[in-house]
């Protein structure tokens, strides 16, 4: 079984190694590994043919189920990762020309957007010179104001 196992990971990280997600299989392939040896290490005794094996006193009372939480969560994360890889993949259906047209698409979209932009920072330069015209106007009226007053303020000799 585990053999089995083993040879089926290989030949999946050896066709996703080609697709540039081979690290993520190998990932998966050693927490496989890495399971099945806590597995190996800290499952219960069997008896075979009322054959006991002793227990190793070291080890923590129950340390198994941490373990398997611990490798049931690695292992979902990394086929998640695995699952997301190639969803990203192209798919079969898609050819050179039908990528050739999305890309054309893709482009002219952003041809837009960039004419769109430019509008939208055309007429806020333009607001902007508004503003600092009004800014200009508004310094200058207070200016008047002040100097107005003053005038008014001193006595005449």
């Amino acid at each position: 079984m585990i053999g089995s196992l083993s040879l089926h990971v290989s030949r999946e990280c050896a066709f996703a190694r080609a697709f540039g997600s081979g690290r993520e299989c190998w990932e998966l392939a050693d927490q496989f590994c890495n399971a099945i040896g806590v597995l190996q290490q800290c499952g219960p005794p069997a008896s075979f043919n009322n054959i006991q094996t002793a227990i190793n006193k070291d080890q923590p009372a129950n340390p198994t189920e941490e373990y398997a939480q611990l490798f049931a969560a690695l292992i979902a994360r990394t086929a998640k990762d695995i699952d997301v890889l190639i969803d990203s993949l192209p798919s079969e259906e898609s050819t050179a020309a039908l990528q050739a047209a999305s890309l054309y698409k893709l482009e002219e979209e952003n041809h837009e957007a960039a004419t769109c932009l430019e509008d939208v920072v055309y007429r806020g330069d333009m607001l902007l010179e508004k503003i600092q015209s009004a800014l200009a106007d508004i310094a200058q009226s207070q200016l008047k104001t002040r100097s107005g007053t003053h005038s008014q303020s001193l006595p005449d000799s």
